[in-house]
């Protein structure tokens, strides 16, 4: 019986040879139309985390005692509109949601950058190298990854919030995050001991993977011609290794970033996190969640661009797991 194979056409395949593989990365991820709707989801949140210092209507802890608990699209008796009502004591939720946009957003993508770098250089290291490194960083990652995460949180939380000096922040680091986060330096403090909390223990998975990345690229016949021309271990680690290894590094990174951003919202929701006058859409929940009953729409406001940008983040994880897959189709 005669078989029949299913031929690429000769203009798609003359196309596939003259794109780069960038070219070819991003036609396929235009394709996932989900992941594109949540790229454009999260441009918009982080496009209003910038522009929250030019655009906010109201200051951002102005109280109103006279209006409290407005609804949202409704005046004060000064006349001021309020798109999304007032808080609890009268504060403008609107102008808050968008200085939350930058402290919680913000604190996710410092804390998975840190967090990202130390497991990337661990995971390299213990991978390329192995031996006495490799058993040294994998013991550690093993104790690290043993902690019970929530619970240690907590209690590096609490202690940054009881006391921010515990740790001195360098004044350079202090006054990046200050003018970063719209904050006084008070508040970026805490905001940096939150991150700092976060990265320590959010390091291991991406240590885990990118060890595993190395260890099946470290044996490749192009490392072996490096080493054998003189290629330094910096150099190859630098030219050869990394870049081969980066593709899964870049999902990993959005799914840290999601988590990161989940983690942080709830310890700000359970009273841990950043503190008011510093608004979360995790304390933002926080102080809706004792008046839901009376004002149920309150709880609403804080939690949607939580569950927005959870999703976003993660439907861009699918889209780019699939774009970088060489196994699927140009």
């Amino acid at each position: 019986m005669a078989t029949t194979t299913t031929a690429v056409p000769v203009e798609e395949a003359r196309r596939n040879r003259s794109e780069s593989q960038a070219a070819i990365v991003l036609r396929r991820f235009r394709k996932h139309k989900s992941a594109m709707v949540s790229l454009g989801i999260l441009a918009f949140f982080l496009v209003l985390a910038f522009l929250a210092p030019f655009v906010a209507p109201y200051p951002r802890d102005e109280p109103n005692l006279n209006a409290r608990f407005l609804t949202p699209l409704s005046t004060d008796a000064e006349g001021n509109f309020h798109l999304l009502g007032t808080d609890h004591i009268g504060r403008d939720t609107f102008t808050r949601l968008l200085y939350a946009s930058r402290t919680s957003l913000g604190t996710a993508i410092f804390a998975t950058l840190i967090s990202s770098t130390i497991g990337i250089v661990l995971g390299m290291l213990a991978g390329y190298f192995g031996g006495w490194v490799d058993t040294l960083i994998s013991r550690t990652l093993e104790v690290v990854a043993s902690f019970p995460t929530l619970p240690i949180l907590l209690i590096l939380s609490a202690v940054a919030v009881q006391n921010i000096n515990v740790i001195p922040v360098p004044r350079p680091i202090l006054t990046l995050m200050a003018w970063s986060f719209a904050v006084t330096e008070r508040e970026a403090a805490l905001i940096t001991m939150i991150i700092f909390a976060l990265a320590i223990l959010g390091w291991t998975g991406t240590c885990r993977l990118m060890r595993g990345m190395v260890l099946s690229v470290r044996e490749n016949v192009y490392i072996e011609s490096s080493r054998a021309l003189g290629a330094s271990n910096a150099r190859i680690m630098a030219r050869h290794v990394f870049p081969n290894a980066l593709p899964p590094m870049i999902v990993d990174f959005t799914l840290t970033v999601n988590a990161t951003l989940v983690a942080e919202s709830a310890l700000s929701l359970i009273g841990f996190g950043i503190q008011d006058p510093t608004p979360t859409w995790g304390n933002m929940l926080n102080f809706a969640e004792s008046y839901m009953l009376q004002y149920p729409w309150m709880p609403l406001i804080p939690s949607l661009p939580i569950l927005l940008c959870s999703m976003a983040v993660n439907f861009i994880g699918d889209g780019l797991r699939d774009a970088l897959d060489p196994r699927q189709k140009a």
